[in-house]
């Protein structure tokens, strides 16, 4: 499945919901299916930086493609992780740094945000490119 692709699941699936609070308990549905992120990689290197709760991100390269793990202390926040896994997880770094990630505005996510979670989402957004373009430059 494409960037693309996913995205318009996603927003279809938010989109089924008229009322906030459903499309809260669905971020935290996708928070709960997140695979279990190791103990070991819960290290400084690996918190983003900007983000008022502890996130958690590490990447690496299968077969060319990029794959993230992610974790949260915060439900909500463990959510985003994990739809933004869902998105970009199993791509090659091109296809991640010429996303357009036009789902999160949406399904309005942004503004149903505070500001220190939307300035959250922004950082981990860059750390996930960031990983990207180091695998890009190095070739992988």
């Amino acid at each position: 499945m494409t960037i693309n692709e996913i995205q318009d699941e996603i927003i279809e699936e938010f989109s089924s919901f008229d009322d906030w609070m459903d499309r809260y308990s669905l971020l935290i549905d996708y928070g709960n299916g997140l695979e279990p992120f190791p103990e070991e990689a819960r290290t400084e290197q690996n918190l983003i930086d900007g983000c008022q709760s502890k996130v958690w991100f590490t990447a690496r390269v299968e077969n060319g493609k990029i794959i993230y793990q992610g974790d949260s202390d915060a439900i909500l926040v463990k959510g985003i992780v994990a739809l933004l896994i869902h998105v970009l997880s199993g791509h090659t770094a091109k296809e991640i740094m010429d996303a357009d990630l036009y789902f999160i505005d949406r399904i309005s996510l942004r503004e149903h945000l505070s500001p220190t979670r939307s300035n959250g989402l922004v950082a981990m957004l860059k750390q996930m490119r960031e990983y990207a373009l180091a695998f890009q430059a190095m070739g992988q």
